[in-house]
C-alpha cells in the first residue's frame, strides 16, 4: 500500500520532535546514564514503535503491519551488533560515561539522513534492476557465514580512513572539552577528541547499514515501511546500548544468532522467485532464533560458574 507524502512528513517531524525533547529536556546536562534510566527509555522507545506498528496494521491491514514488525525485529536485533562495536570504540577512546549519550544522539540524527538516502537509492535501483535483489541475497549469505565463523569482533579505529583524514586535516584539542565537538583555544577553532569518536561511530553505522538495510528489503519493498522500521529501531539503540553495555559478555551466542538471521534473510531473497515465505513465518523464525540464543547463552554462563 502507498503512504502519502503528508504521512512521511508527520513521521519525520515526530521523530525530530522526540529527539529535540530528548536532548533539550531530558538530557540537557551531560550525565552518565544509569541502568534504571536506560531501562525506562528502552521501554518508551519500544512502546512507541509497537504503537506505530499497530497504527500501520490498523491503516493498511495485517500484511503491512506484519512487514513493519518483521523489519523492525530484523533491524533491532542486528543493531545489537552495533552495541558490541560501540562498547569497544568508547573503551578504545576512553570516552567518559557522561559524554557517550551525546555522541550516540548526534549519531542517530546523522543516521536518519544516511539511512534515508540508502533506502531511497535501494528502492530506485531495485525498481529498475530487479536482479539486484539476488545480489543483496548473496551478499547477506556471505556476511552471515563470515559472521558465524568469526568468534569475536575486533575494531581498529587507528586504521579507519575517516580517522586518518580527520587527524591529517583538522587541528585537535589535547583533551576533552566537556561535551563539545569543537572548541576555540588560543584563538583557533579546533576539533575535540569527542568529534573524532562521533566520526568513527557514524562510519561504523554506515558499515552496519550495508547489512541491515538490504535485509529489510527481503521483508518488504515498501519504502515507507523500510524507512520507518529502520528509524524506529535506530531510535531505541541509544537506550539499549546503556542497558546492555555492561552485560554484553552474557550473550555468548548472540553473534551466531545474528549470523543465522542474516543468512536466512539472504536465502529468502535468493528463492523469492520460486518460493514465497510468508511474513509471519519470517517473524516467528527470527523470534525463535533470538530466544534460543538467549537461553543457550544463559545456560553456557551458568555452566561456567
Amino acid at each position: 500500500m502507498d503512504f502519502p507524502l503528508w504521512i512521511w512528513a508527520v513521521f519525520i517531524a515526530s521523530v525530530l520532535a522526540l529527539l529535540a525533547l530528548d536532548l533539550g529536556v531530558f538530557h540537557r546536562k551531560a550525565h552518565a546514564v544509569s541502568l534504571r534510566e536506560a531501562a525506562v527509555w528502552t521501554a518508551v522507545w519500544v512502546t512507541l514503535s509497537v504503537l506505530f506498528g499497530g497504527w500501520v496494521w490498523w491503516r493498511g491491514g495485517a500484511e503491512p503491519g506484519l512487514q513493519f514488525f518483521t523489519g523492525y525485529a530484523v533491524e533491532y536485533s542486528l543493531s545489537v551488533d552495533n552495541i558490541f562495536v560501540f562498547v569497544l570504540l568508547f573503551n578504545y577512546f576512553a570516552v567518559p560515561a557522561e559524554y557517550q549519550h551525546r555522541v550516540l544522539f548526534w549519531g542517530i540524527l546523522a543516521a536518519l539522513v544516511m539511512r534515508g538516502v540508502f533506502i531511497a537509492l535501494g528502492v530506485v535501483i531495485i525498481e529498475r534492476f530487479a536482479w539486484v535483489l539476488y545480489g543483496f541475497g548473496v551478499f547477506l549469505v556471505f556476511t552471515g557465514v563470515r559472521m558465524f565463523r568469526h568468534k569475536s569482533i575486533e575494531v581498529h579505529p587507528e586504521q579507519n580512513p575517516a580517522v586518518k583524514l580527520c587527524r591529517r586535516w583538522l587541528p585537535f584539542t589535547p583533551g576533552w572539552v566537556g561535551p563539545k565537538f569543537f572548541a576555540r583555544q588560543d584563538g583557533r577553532l579546533m576539533a575535540t577528541p569527542l568529534f573524532l569518536v562521533f566520526v568513527v561511530v557514524n562510519v561504523t553505522d554506515v558499515v552496519f547499514a550495508t547489512d541491515s538495510i538490504p535485509a529489510v528489503f527481503a521483508i518488504t519493498l515498501n519504502p515507507f515501511l523500510i524507512f520507518t522500521s529502520n528509524i524506529c529501531a535506530v531510535m531505541g539503540l541509544r537506550s539499549l546500548y546503556f542497558l546492555l553495555a555492561g552485560a554484553m559478555n552474557l550473550f555468548v551466542y548472540l553473534q551466531q544468532a545474528l549470523a543465522v538471521i542474516l543468512t536466512y534473510v539472504g536465502v529468502k531473497m535468493l528463492v523469492v522467485r520460486w518460493l514465497h515465505i510468508p511474513t509471519p513465518v519470517s517473524l516467528g523464525f527470527i523470534a525463535a532464533v533470538l530466544a534460543v540464543a538467549m537461553v543457550a547463552s544463559l545456560a553456557a554462563r551458568r555452566s561456567e560458574n
